[in-house]
């Protein structure tokens, strides 16, 4: 994958995290938060990377869909049965669960339909996810650790 990729992923994860804490209400907002954290942002490139991540304009601004609230109760149920996240490599995640969990963790976190995760193998007490990018696999990582942390 190109640097460019890891660059967009990067400023999508960044616009979730900028939309978790409300609506934006213009995309010109998106773009001033954006430049503000460092990243080269136009209306156009925030205009396609809102459609990548699925979000939705409403009466208040843009907004992630409720589908990433389904995403977050997908994976908080499985949280308890995670014991560590190791990278292996830039596309390989190797997610270690409690013995005979791995396939549930698996199966939930193919639920969650994040975009980051290409595919998961889960064995007994282990499970393997792998990733487009490196970028894609620090945000997922990002996302799982979020997810523990709130259980």
């Amino acid at each position: 994958m190109s640097n460019t990729s890891e660059v967009q992923i990067e400023r999508q994860n960044a616009i979730q995290q900028i939309l978790e804490s409300g609506p934006a209400g213009t995309q010109q907002y998106l773009v001033d938060q954006l430049i503000a954290l460092g990243f080269e942002a136009t209306q156009s490139s925030v205009s396609r990377d809102l459609k990548d991540i699925s979000a939705i304009k409403t009466a208040v601004g843009y907004e992630l869909p409720s589908q990433s609230v389904a995403a977050d109760d997908e994976i908080a149920k499985v949280t308890d049965l995670l014991r560590d996240l190791q990278s292996a490599g830039p596309n390989l995640l190797v997610i270690k669960t409690a013995i005979g969990a791995a396939q549930r963790v698996a199966l939930a976190l193919d639920r969650c339909g994040w975009p980051e995760i290409v595919g998961n193998v889960g064995g007994d007490d282990t499970v393997f996810t792998a990733t487009s990018t490196a970028a894609a696999q620090r945000n997922l990582i990002s996302k799982i650790e979020r997810a523990s942390a709130r259980s």
